[in-house]
């Protein structure tokens, strides 16, 4: 299922301002625990949830790649809990993930993300939140001049502070390295001439 038309411009649009609100530039980190917080959603691990002892180590343990996090709403507001046996990079991904769910304001009771998608909802709403997450995490202009620096996605992944995967598959669905390869490509093709010629 495609995203609905016009969305990848309504969510570049958002995540700049919502950089905008943070203080940042495209080309900084962002800080999904900074953006939890300017909307008023607290984050909460595993072990300092309201979870029984034997739900943690199960979460962490035995069913660790099955959960990422969930967004919970609690009366008028959501918090978040995110499983803090993960790696930071999938940590942060997961929070930018489940503020983009905030941010586009879906309707939701809880979102258990579990790897890249959450059970709870539709797939138009998963697509949505995967967009909006990644262009907060990587924007699409930022992405362009990594690509036109000549970064891998190991510098890109370390500089952005996100994983390999998520580094390469923003700059794969942003045409970032395609765009660099054809400016370059034109500018060589380009015949010189000499000054007063």
């Amino acid at each position: 299922m495609a995203l609905r038309r016009g969305f990848k411009a309504a969510a570049r649009r958002l995540a700049a301002d919502v950089r905008d609100e943070l203080d940042i530039r495209a080309f900084d980190p962002l800080d999904p625990y900074a953006l939890a917080r300017l909307y008023g959603v607290e984050v909460f691990t595993l072990d300092e949830s309201w979870l029984p002892r034997d739900a943690v180590e199960h979460f962490t343990g035995t069913a660790a790649e099955s959960f990422s996090g969930a967004l919970i709403q609690i009366g008028t507001g959501s918090v978040i809990v995110e499983n803090h046996a993960h790696r930071d990079t999938r940590r942060r991904s997961t929070v930018a993930h489940e503020m983009a769910h905030v941010l586009l304001e879906h309707e939701f009771g809880v979102l258990v993300t579990s790897g890249t998608s959450c059970r709870a909802a539709s797939t138009e709403v998963e697509q949505e939140a995967a967009e909006l997450s990644g262009e907060l995490l990587l924007p699409c202009d930022a992405a362009r001049t990594a690509a036109f620096r000549g970064w891998t996605d190991i510098s890109i992944a370390r500089h952005f502070r996100i994983s390999e995967p998520m580094a390469r598959w923003r700059m794969n669905v942003t045409g970032a390295r395609r765009i660099a390869r054809r400016t370059r490509d034109r500018w060589v093709r380009r015949p010189c001439h000499p000054v007063g010629a």
